[in-house]
């Protein structure tokens, strides 16, 4: 049997904040924080605006997806469209612009699905995830640095690509995971 969930108590309290760097897409701080037991450590913080992961299903069942080159990577990579939040820009809003700025249709029917903490020990980044349908093609709007090709896969196909180790990206495994059981569950 799984235990039950409990929330640890921790004290975490701020003592000291220093900016590190100020960059366009992220901020690094060093906080100094004193924990449990009056202990002081160092963290470092990477603060980011967050984003939103779109599975956009087409009427034959399959999902958009883009291939796009990643610096940090050094690699191409598959993954659901995606994209950062603009200040002061809810999820919603963002999802619904950047689907059509990398596929070129726009969505229907938007569903939430959740919300994931790519790396949740350094980086206050949130993603929010959605479901839509697409619904009609007005023409893609890539930034200048873009470069994307789009694929579409069914459901089926994604997980045996995740299976293989054909697409490592965080969101998209989790969105995969999230469709797999909204689906059986007949949300979807």
């Amino acid at each position: 049997m799984i235990s039950a969930w409990r929330r640890h108590n921790i004290m975490n309290r701020l003592l000291t904040r220093e900016e590190i760097f100020e960059g366009n897409i992220l901020h690094v701080y060093k906080d100094t924080v004193e924990i449990e037991d009056n202990l002081t450590v160092e963290r470092e913080v990477v603060q980011h605006i967050g984003g939103v992961g779109i599975a956009l299903e087409d009427k034959d069942g399959k999902f958009f997806f883009v291939k796009q080159w990643r610096y940090a990577q050094q690699e191409e990579t598959l993954e659901f469209p995606a994209g950062k939040k603009e200040e002061g820009e809810d999820s919603l809003t963002t999802a619904k612009r950047e689907i059509q700025e990398e596929t070129g249709y726009t969505g229907k029917d938007w569903i939430y699905m959740g919300k994931i903490y790519p790396t949740p020990a350094y980086d206050t980044e949130v993603i929010d995830l959605y479901y839509a349908k697409v619904d009609q093609y007005i023409g893609q709007h890539l930034d200048e640095d873009e470069k994307i090709q789009i694929y579409k896969y069914r459901l089926e196909e994604l997980i045996e690509l995740i299976m293989e180790g054909k697409i490592p990206d965080a969101k998209t495994v989790s969105m995969a995971m999230y469709l797999c059981q909204m689906k059986k569950r007949g949300e979807i």
